[in-house]
């Protein structure tokens, strides 16, 4: 079936056939459909659009259409993961073969890109473009609370650069919160920074008067790249400014999850969880550590009334903790792709 399947309907779930999406869309208006209704359409099976309803295998439910949604930008996301690892090793590789014509490679100038292998040629080549930056730091954060120490390391290039007028914005995820060292450090620089938090940041990233980057290169941070050219670094620019605009300032409370007894972190924590990440992953893109994202599960299994894993994935569907806070009001979105496909709250 499987095979017979993905010859007669070679597509993804981003654009199905006429059949599969007339099936598909006439679940998720009843709730489900049953399963001989599917049996010309098995792609639907194929791509977990449809799976058998647990109290009766004769019929099919259908996966959320958000559900759906996420699915495909996960896997957009990983393939542009994908992609920035090859471009990491080619930059590599491009350095070394630049360098066998003997040429003088000790100077940054006119070097679109630039491989800092160690940690003391990344902070030597940190402290320059620190010495020579007068405008302003954009900066990503990523990770939980800031220990003390990495904030003081740095904290001597911030006080020089705030005393030379440069304004400093930075970007932590909301974990990042519960560290006084970092409102201490916020209190210390004044006017001359500000910090906004979101539920996941990107990797760590530092632009400097919007003319060099430093981006990590492999995931231990010993290895870095620093970019100058003027593509790449408005492209950097432009992912933090719109990540800005959707941040909350530190300084602002955390905007309230709608149901009762849910906290903002349980929420976001559902969510990954509803896009079928294990405890450690959840735990590293939020910040916390694997003791504290199961202490959460755990009492957001109890707050929900879930007495199971399986039994806890339905009960945040119910409760519509599956994807990204809405404002009130908002529309549900469809799947995209799919003429015709009515949203979720029309059932």
């Amino acid at each position: 079936m499987a095979g017979h399947g993905t010859d007669a309907h070679p597509h993804g779930a981003d654009r199905l056939c006429e059949a599969g999406n007339r099936v598909y869309s006439r679940a998720v208006r009843r709730g489900r459909v049953p399963r001989a209704d599917a049996a010309s359409v098995p792609c639907l099976l194929e791509l977990a659009l449809l799976h058998p309803d647990p109290d009766d295998m004769d019929w099919l439910v259908p996966t959320s259409p958000q559900e759906v949604m996420t699915r495909l930008l996960r896997g957009m996301h990983e393939e542009v993961s994908a992609s920035q690892a090859r471009v990491g090793t080619a930059v590599a590789a491009v350095e070394w073969y630049a360098g066998l014509d003997g040429r003088e490679q000790g100077s940054a100038e006119g070097v679109a890109i630039r491989v800092l292998d160690g940690l003391p040629r990344i902070r030597a080549a940190m402290d320059e473009a620190t010495e020579q930056c007068t405008v302003e730091v954009l900066t990503v954060q990523p990770g939980g609370i800031r220990r003390e120490d990495e904030l003081s390391e740095g904290l001597h290039r911030a006080l020089e650069m705030r005393r030379r007028g440069v304004r400093m914005r930075d970007l932590y995820t909301h974990v990042a919160r519960h560290g006084q060292g970092l409102h201490n450090y916020m209190e210390l620089m004044g006017d001359a920074a500000q910090a906004r938090t979101l539920d996941e940041v990107p990797e760590r990233m530092i632009v400097f008067d919007r003319t060099v980057a430093f981006i990590p290169a492999n995931t231990d941070r010993t290895i870095a790249l620093e970019l100058r050219h003027p593509a790449v670094i408005d492209y950097l620019v432009t992912v933090f400014e719109r990540l800005w605009r959707l941040a909350i300032p530190l300084t602002s409370p955390l905007p309230d999850t709608g149901i009762d007894g849910i906290t903002h972190r349980e929420r976001s924590i559902a969510a990954l969880l509803a896009e079928g990440h294990q405890d450690a992953v959840v735990a590293e893109r939020l910040g916390i550590s694997v003791r504290t994202c199961r202490a959460h599960i755990a009492r957001l299994s109890e707050t929900l009334g879930a007495a199971s894993r399986t039994q806890l994935g339905v009960r945040i569907a119910q409760a519509g903790l599956d994807g990204p806070l809405r404002p009130a009001g908002a529309e549900v979105v469809g799947v995209a792709g799919m003429p015709g496909q009515e949203s979720s709250a029309a059932g």
